[in-house]
């Protein structure tokens, strides 16, 4: 594909245009943001870090689930689970436990969220401890909040990347589209507990190994939309290689640009191969991309032909 329309494509794609609202929160918000002297970071971040003495900070995070993938409502309770999840594994921390909101009037429905929710549990080892039912309402949705724990000095952000870093691609290529949403990558369902925590608890490692300047977890903008929220918070800008990029058999590249893949993350490093041996260790396909600078602008290439993304000097993602 012409890569003038790949950059179209992903600047235009919906999983990264809804992220612009992120900006007007931030502004209303803005006058009180400064009075929680507790909290680290906040808007912006895969999860906010809070302050609570010690060694360790809490990391504290919350996901709603897109309406397109309330279609199969078992679905939607046990991905409610796992985009949780990967919010507190992307910053290096460990799941602690996890609260809900279920809003329903459909018996059946609820009862295929909660037995999703249930799945995702068993699945990821983090529980469920509580939330909260509205029975009567008109229409279904499904939202999770979540805390975790990390330490204090291996808490992976993602505004702390910096010129001459490395960007590290890794994902689960082991995987299918998703039944429910072509935009979703499934490599978990059909994967062992044991498998699938492994996966996401390599983040940790990394953090801990202190080899992570800044990273996240590929979410609903895909692959090259993430990087733009990283680039856009960190306040620098990168040339990506997309023949570099990871990818499965059988999948339309475009495709799996915008693909949120269960398992994938972004991460800049000064020590590529390392953070490549830790990502293979478990079972991550992991490469190289680009190079952090310290320009605006995060452009892509394919051989000779380049073009720009996203100008952060004019354009926004997130707009933080």
């Amino acid at each position: 594909m012409n890569i003038e329309t790949i950059a179209s494509e992903i600047r235009n794609f919906e999983g990264v245009t809804r992220k612009r609202t992120i900006a007007d929160i931030a502004e209303i918000l803005k006058t009180v943001r400064s009075e929680y002297t507790d909290c680290i970071a906040d808007i912006g971040d895969d999860a906010a870090i809070i302050d609570i003495g010690g060694d360790d900070v809490l990391l504290f995070a919350a996901d709603g689930i897109w309406s397109r993938m309330l279609g199969d409502p078992w679905w939607a309770g046990y991905g409610a689970v796992l985009v949780n999840v990967n919010d507190i594994s992307a910053m290096g921390g460990r799941p602690i436990g996890m609260v809900n909101i279920l809003s329903t009037s459909d018996d059946q429905v609820f009862s295929e969220m909660i037995r999703g929710i249930r799945d995702g549990v068993a699945k990821f080892g983090v529980p469920m401890v509580g939330g909260h039912v509205h029975p009567d309402m008109p229409c279904t949705s499904i939202s999770v909040a979540i805390i975790g724990i990390a330490k204090r000095d291996a808490v992976i952000r993602s505004d702390t990347a910096r010129a001459g870093d490395s960007i590290v691609l890794a994902y689960d290529l082991d995987g299918r589209v998703g039944k429910n949403s072509i935009y979703s990558w499934d490599s978990t369902t059909m994967k062992t507990p044991a498998s699938v925590r492994e996966k996401f608890m390599v983040m940790q490692t990394l953090a801990e190994a202190g080899i992570v300047t800044a990273g996240k977890d590929i979410s609903n903008p895909g692959t090259i939309g993430t990087i733009g929220m990283l680039l856009e918070t960190s306040g620098k800008g990168a040339n990506i290689d997309l023949t570099a990029i990871p990818r499965p058999d059988g999948v339309d590249f475009l495709h799996w640009l915008k693909i949120y893949p269960a398992t994938g993350y972004v991460v800049t490093t000064q020590d590529s191969l390392e953070c490549i041996r830790l990502f293979e260790g478990v079972g991550l396909a992991a490469a190289v991309v680009g190079v952090i600078d310290d320009g605006s602008c995060l452009d892509i290439h394919e051989g000779e032909d380049r073009v720009t993304v996203f100008d952060f000097k004019q354009d926004a993602i997130t707009g933080i």
